[in-house]
């Protein structure tokens, strides 16, 4: 018994000797000299240890793969890495995809609003339909609503003041103090028709013959129009509005003054709806148009 425990006593002692004696050839400092081969001179020496060289080994290597990493994944140089280009394809195709859908999207936005602006301007557009979704607020046309004793006695004054006023049978009754100058001479080669929408007359006269305004008033509209060539309208003080169509030449520009006998514009023959030289003449009174040939004697 006293053997085998002097024998284990040994072993235990001979490693505590080999890590001892390990550490310390690790820890022990060797000197570095650096001679001067001609001179033998010693230029320059240092000391270091093993454990010391395995440090800085070590280190300058974690250094080294930290920098290489860095400029892997900073620089271009990781779309050369295999599985690496393939990521960044896919975003920009996802986005790429993205893009061309909006714009597709922006595209037929404005292709529809092109043709209601087209259809708009055509008269192809049909008129929306007005829908009553809330049935309690419709409201009966033929109801009427009962009159009190004031309102009928009221109307009924009323009534009796404009039976014999001959002034209420004419809607667009000449003011009192007018006088219209005739804007052309010329022959009368369509009258005024409303059922056909023609609210004025032409007159048919020489080309660049002058056209005078009617009334005192200033020039509110000077433009050509596709259908009826060179247009001129003067605002009267009275009222009246008149309206001077297929003109040549127009002499007077918007806000300008005009008294009744001035040359406004030449006869012309512009706009797709002329036939020859002449003038188409409205005349408008309060928003609505008249036939002129009930103030002017042509």
């Amino acid at each position: 018994m006293r053997k085998k425990d002097s024998t284990k006593t040994n072993r235990t002692k001979k490693k505590g000797t080999s890590r001892s004696e390990f550490w310390h050839k690790m820890r022990f400092k060797y000197k570095l000299s650096f001679f001067n081969e001609s001179a033998l001179e010693e230029v320059w020496s240092f000391r270091i240890s093993m454990l010391s060289a395995v440090t800085m080994v070590l280190f300058f290597a974690g250094l080294l793969i930290t920098l290489t990493s860095m400029i892997i994944i900073l620089t271009p140089i990781r779309n050369y890495l295999p599985g690496y280009l393939d990521v960044e394809v896919r975003k920009e195709i996802v986005q790429n995809v993205l893009r061309a859908d909006s714009l597709e999207r922006m595209i037929a936005i404005q292709a529809m609003y092109m043709d209601n602006i087209q259809g708009i301007l055509t008269g192809t557009t049909e008129i929306d339909s007005i829908r009553r979704l809330d049935t309690l607020a419709q409201t009966n046309p033929d109801f009427e609503i009962v009159r009190g004793e004031n309102e009928k006695a009221f109307i009924q004054a009323f009534e009796e003041e404009e039976r014999y006023n001959l002034t209420s049978l004419n809607p667009n009754p000449i003011p009192d103090g007018i006088f219209f100058v005739k804007p052309l001479n010329g022959v009368m080669s369509a009258a005024y028709n409303q059922e056909i929408k023609h609210y004025g007359i032409d007159l048919v006269a020489s080309l660049r013959e002058s056209v005078l305004s009617t009334l005192d008033g200033t020039v509110v509209f000077t433009g050509f129009d596709p259908k009826f060539g060179n247009v001129i309208q003067v605002q009267h003080r009275n009222g009246f509005l008149s309206i001077y169509k297929h003109n040549e030449l127009l002499l007077k520009e918007i806000g300008d003054q005009v008294v009744a006998g001035e040359a406004i514009a030449l006869v012309g023959n512009t706009g797709d709806l002329s036939t020859g030289p002449h003038l188409h003449f409205e005349l408008w009174y309060r928003g609505q148009p008249v036939n002129p040939g009930e103030y002017i004697a042509f």
